[in-house]
């Protein structure tokens, strides 16, 4: 009888500890990725309008399951007094995408959008420090696949390229991928950063894209404005939810107090007291 309540604890713990991204059932009749990539593929179909209507897709649940299921990642420092705190928080375990298990077309979009979808879901996007963190506990880890630089890179085409070379690399790890093992080094990262809002336009900021080496193609960077998306930037959504654990005691709080009050824990680029994009009518 003892082991019995010890395994059912163990069980209940587990329930409760695992995260998933809080969306609805995707529909049996929804479009897989190829099919609704190339229905937003018309050139002259204006971003703003995309968007759109990426935004009600994921909305209304269009999203593969292997994203659902979020991943844990633990992070120490050590702080001010001496003593070890570890952070823990939920991060979805690839790019943001659309479609079913099998047919998922991975959708880049301007950070306004990506804002847009980490609100619905109560979700943040990630620091670079946190895209690092990612990449180091990724069990999947795929070797970037640039596209030659061209006016084409921020067309829809472009992006069904990127999403069709990436999905080949993924054939070896397909058991692993569908079951929601973390995998990185397919896409740069729109990130938080005080450098969204140093210039009077906001500014996306792209961070990542990591080699085999562990080593970002991508520094930091924010000369796009805030209205750019191209074939290399995926949306990893992180949980705002997240726990502080420090001498034995733990505590919960979110992304945006820990970047305004305790910021080494998340990010390397000091506090970040916007920690968020604005999200503004498209021109």
């Amino acid at each position: 009888m003892g082991r019995y309540i010890f395994m059912c604890l163990i069980f209940w713990c587990n329930i409760v500890d695992a995260q998933v991204l809080k969306l609805r059932a995707r529909h049996a009749d929804a479009l897989v990725g190829k099919a609704f990539a190339l229905s937003i593929s018309d050139s002259t179909l204006t971003l703003e309008k995309r968007e759109e209507i990426i935004f009600k897709e994921i909305k209304n649940g269009n999203v593969p399951n292997f994203l659902r299921k979020l991943k844990k990642i633990s992070d120490t420092l050590l702080n001010e007094h001496g003593n070890h705190e570890i952070i823990s928080y939920y991060v979805v375990p690839d790019y943001l995408a659309i479609g079913d298990d099998t047919d998922f077309f991975y959708v880049p979009m301007t950070p306004i959008l990506a804002q847009r979808v980490a609100n619905l879901v109560h979700c943040s996007l990630p620091t670079a420090k946190m895209v690092d963190a990612i990449y180091r506990n990724a069990t999947i880890k795929l070797s970037p696949q640039p596209i030659p630089p061209t006016k084409a890179m921020t067309t829809v085409p472009a992006f069904i390229a990127h999403t069709d070379s990436v999905m080949r690399q993924l054939q070896p790890y397909i058991a692993q991928h569908l079951n929601g093992e973390l995998t990185a080094g397919n896409k740069k990262d729109v990130i938080l950063s005080p450098k969204i809002y140093t210039e009077k336009t906001p500014k996306v900021v792209i961070y990542g894209w990591h080699k085999p080496d562990g080593k970002p193609i991508q520094p930091i960077y924010n000369k796009h404005t805030n209205l750019w998306a191209d074939y290399s930037h995926g949306i990893r959504l992180i949980q705002q939810s997240l726990t502080i654990s420090s001498e034995g005691r733990r505590k919960k709080s979110t992304i945006a107090k820990v970047l305004s009050t305790q910021a080494d824990l998340l990010s390397s680029e000091g506090q970040i007291d916007r920690p968020y994009y604005p999200i503004l009518s498209y021109p």
